[in-house]
C-alpha cells in the first residue's frame, strides 16, 4: 500500500495528439481526494492551453474508474471537504467541455458518484462488460455534483434522470447503454484497444470543426432555435478560415478520404 502511496494521483501520458489521463489511487477505487482533484484541474488546464491535443482519454487504474468523491476528506469536514473537492474538479469539467479535442471516457469496474458525473461529461464512453454504474448520492444524504444534473437529464430525459437520481440504483453496464449512458459496451479484455482505436480516428479528425460540434450540440438545450443558428453560422465560417475545411472540400471532390491536420 505504501508504494501506491508515493504514486501520482493522476497520470498524463499523450501518445502522438492523444492525451489520456488515468485516475491513480487503485488502492481507494480512484475516489477523488483535494489531490487528484487538483491535478486533474491542471491537466485540463494544460489541455486547453494546447491546440495541438486533438483527443482526450479519461480512465482508471487498478479495478475500477472512479468510485466517487473521497468520503475521509467529507467526514472530516463535509462543508470545508466539499468546497475543497468541488472547486477544482468544476473548474476542470468546464474547461474539458470547452476544448475542441472530443473527451472520451474509459471506464470499467465502477463509476459512482463524482465518478459517474465526471464520466456524463466526456462525449462518449465505452464501458467494460460487467461495470456497474450508481450515482450514489442520494444514499449519503447529499444531492449530485461536478455536473451531473446539468448532464443526466440530456442524456435520458427528465423523468429517468429523476428516478436514477432519487432512488440511487445501481445499474448495469447493458442498462446503462440501452439508456444511452454510454455508447458501446465491450468485453473487458476488447476495451483499451476499442478507446485506442476511437481516439485515433477522432484524433485524426478535423479538430477546430470538432470542437465547434460538441460545443453547438451542449448548448443547443439552452437556447432558442435563431440564437442556434446564429451560432452555427458563426462558426461555419470559423471552420472556413481553417486548413481542414478546404482539405476536406478537395478529397471529396478527388474522391480520396480527407487528410485533416487539426488547424
Amino acid at each position: 500500500m505504501a508504494a501506491l502511496d508515493t504514486q501520482p494521483p493522476l497520470l498524463v501520458i499523450r501518445q502522438g495528439a492523444t492525451v489520456t489521463l488515468t485516475f491513480n489511487r487503485p488502492g481507494a477505487l480512484n475516489a477523488v481526494d483535494v489531490t487528484m482533484a487538483q491535478a486533474l484541474l491542471a491537466a485540463a488546464r494544460d489541455l486547453a492551453a494546447d491546440p495541438t491535443v486533438r483527443a482526450v482519454v479519461l480512465r482508471g487504474a487498478g479495478k475500477g474508474f472512479v468510485a466517487g468523491g473521497d468520503l475521509a476528506t467529507l467526514k472530516a469536514d463535509p462543508v470545508q471537504g466539499a468546497a475543497d473537492l468541488l472547486g477544482p474538479l468544476n473548474e476542470a469539467v468546464v474547461h474539458l467541455s470547452q476544448l475542441n479535442a472530443p473527451v472520451i471516457a474509459q471506464v470499467h469496474g465502477v463509476a459512482a458518484g463524482a465518478g459517474l458525473s465526471l464520466m456524463l461529461q466526456a462525449d462518449f464512453v465505452l464501458a467494460a462488460e460487467g461495470t456497474r454504474f450508481n450515482l450514489a448520492y442520494i444514499n449519503l444524504g447529499t444531492n449530485c455534483d461536478v455536473g451531473a444534473s446539468w448532464a443526466l437529464p440530456r442524456l435520458v430525459g427528465l423523468r429517468k434522470a429523476l428516478e436514477i437520481a432519487l432512488l440511487g440504483d445501481t445499474l448495469s453496464a447493458a442498462e446503462a447503454e440501452r439508456l444511452g449512458l454510454v455508447n458501446r459496451v465491450l468485453p473487458a479484455a476488447e476495451l483499451d484497444a476499442a478507446v485506442a482505436a476511437f481516439a485515433d480516428r477522432l484524433a485524426n479528425g478535423p479538430t477546430v470543426a470538432l470542437g465547434h460540434m460538441r460545443r453547438l450540440m451542449r448548448a443547443s438545450f439552452d437556447r432558442d432555435l435563431p440564437t442556434q443558428l446564429a451560432a452555427e453560422a458563426a462558426a461555419f465560417a470559423d471552420c472556413g478560415r481553417t486548413a481542414d475545411f478546404p482539405a476536406g472540400i478537395d478529397a471529396f471532390f478527388a474522391k480520396q478520404p480527407a487528410v485533416f491536420q487539426g488547424r
